[in-house]
């Protein structure tokens, strides 16, 4: 009977945890808002750093809004703030010189701001082509995003996220400190590659009337 019962259990978790994921493919199927979770949320960046080793970094403060149509994608559209001042790079040193005029200036810019024109589906995920605006500069960049989810956790709030990643040149948005090297080669390369690891919450409908 034990034993009957804990398979029960298991069957009953089993099937809510469908409903709930069904319920959830429902819901963002159609036209709906979400809030980007800065808790579960950051960008990261990948550089070259003198010719021969990849270093890594991140901003951990990204906010926004995503308006998600299932059934009219035109209509769809990101809108995602990222604060400057919460660069890391494992190293305080670099960060510091990262956030000063040679870099980011983060006290004249203190925003990355990605503002979205038009997305398309792909046969893996979306490409959203948008407004990437960095260090005063704005350049029309396109993210490859894979889409995760959608779940509704605990709390009986729908989830969803994406990964999205793009390569630009920083030297575009007036980022151009650099040293050379012996080689004729430099100490920081020009591409770099940007990826927004986004967890999304479903916001609240808007109360009618």
């Amino acid at each position: 009977m034990k034993k009957f019962s804990q398979l029960l259990a298991v069957s009953l978790l089993v099937s809510g945890l469908f409903a709930s994921q069904g319920q959830a493919k429902e819901q963002i199927a159609t036209s709906t808002g979400w809030t980007i979770d800065p808790a579960h949320s950051s960008a990261r960046f990948t550089v070259k750093h003198m010719m021969i080793s990849n270093v890594n970094g991140s901003f951990g403060k990204v906010t926004g809004n995503v308006q998600y149509d299932g059934q009219n994608l035109p209509k769809s559209n990101v809108d995602a703030v990222i604060d400057v001042s919460s660069i890391n790079t494992n190293e305080p040193k670099r960060d510091e010189h990262l956030k000063s005029k040679d870099f980011f200036d983060a006290e004249k810019f203190p925003t990355i701001t990605f503002k979205s024109k038009k997305i398309t589906t792909t046969d893996d995920g979306f490409k959203i082509l948008g407004t990437l605006t960095m260090h005063g500069v704005s350049k029309d960049i396109t993210l490859d995003a894979e889409p995760m989810g959608p779940v509704v956790n605990a709390h009986g709030k729908t989830r969803t996220g994406t990964s999205a990643s793009a390569k630009v040149n920083r030297k575009d948005f007036g980022i151009a400190f650099n040293q050379a090297l012996d080689n004729g080669g430099a100490v920081v390369s020009d591409d770099v590659k940007i990826t927004l690891d986004v967890e999304l919450v479903q916001a609240a409908p808007k109360p009618q009337g």
